[in-house]
């Protein structure tokens, strides 16, 4: 049996994003053998990697030398990443996806890992990666996730085997992820409003007695920047939790809205409507409405 020890292998990340670029330097502090990356946007020179981090030139290339491998690219592009990795990879590689994307798209991209000989392992990310760095808790599943929990938990990650049943732990994520960011869009939607009519404070001081363990000043700036910072990313996802509430015959309206708001607010950041820093909400809040075009509607 493979031990996987992390100072023999060779580790890739496909995906040189926010998320593989913490994982690569982590691993690679962490003693791996030599740690990869491979993304689209190298071949169009958006992207640079860190010292100590191969850069691959291809996704082909990758795959030829590295043992195992963490996807990590955007939730629209999970299924299309397994299949090509599948056409490419080597038998016996581990393919680790780490993307938010509905228990159908893991469960297809595991089809295609599987049948080109590789193992392949759901991961799901449970909450931001950031302030936690490579422990970052997430949940594996599939028929190898038992084997390789304690595996990863030695390499450094908060790793715990949810069920060998391929889609329960995406399930997870994606249920909680219509609370989580939907809960985003409807305070960026909600505030914004509030904001625009001058009420602001009596909104605030309503939620406060409604739900009084919640800091909504504090949250609402957290939320603002979160969705500002990364709303494309989270629409996509957003959009894998409504084809997952689909997929159980409920539809996904409310999980559709949030994508549609969160992609909105992410649009406007792209079109430079944002500043570098706010002080507060209101004044991410003042920036939508003067970009929009909006004044108070009472006056």
């Amino acid at each position: 049996m493979h031990t996987y020890s992390l100072s023999s292998m060779s580790v890739g990340l496909i995906g040189y994003g926010e998320v593989g670029k913490i994982f690569a330097a982590a691993l690679q502090a962490g003693g791996a053998k030599a740690v990869s990356t491979w993304d689209r946007l190298f071949s169009e020179g958006q992207r640079g990697t860190e010292a100590g981090i191969q850069r691959c030139a291809s996704l082909a290339d990758l795959l030829q030398h590295c043992e195992l491998v963490f996807s990590a690219v955007t939730a629209s592009q999970t299924l299309a990443v397994a299949r090509e990795a599948a056409g490419l990879l080597r038998p016996g590689t581990v393919f680790v996806d780490l993307n938010s994307a509905s228990p159908k798209t893991k469960r297809d991209g595991a089809a295609a890992i599987e049948a080109a000989g590789g193992r392949y392992l759901e991961a799901a990310v449970m909450t931001s990666v950031p302030p936690y760095g490579l422990r970052v808790p997430m949940l594996l599943g599939g028929p190898h996730a038992r084997e390789m929990a304690p595996v990863l938990c030695a390499w450094g990650l908060d790793a715990k085997a949810a069920s060998s049943e391929l889609g329960t732990a995406s399930a997870i994520k994606m249920c909680r992820s219509v609370v989580i960011k939907g809960l985003e869009a409807i305070v960026v939607e909600s505030f914004t409003a509030a904001r625009a009519y001058g009420v602001e404070d009596e909104v605030l001081a309503s939620l406060k007695e409604t739900m009084p363990g919640l800091n909504w000043e504090q949250q609402g700036s957290y939320f603002f920047e979160r969705v500002i910072r990364h709303g494309q990313r989270r629409s996509q996802e957003m959009a894998e939790s409504a084809a997952t509430m689909a997929d159980v015959g409920i539809g996904g309206s409310m999980a559709a809205a949030a994508s549609q708001r969160q992609g909105w607010t992410a649009a406007l950041a792209r079109q430079g409507v944002f500043g570098a820093s706010a002080d507060s909400w209101r004044s991410r809040a003042d920036e939508i409405l003067a970009a929009v075009g909006s004044s108070n509607p009472q006056r």
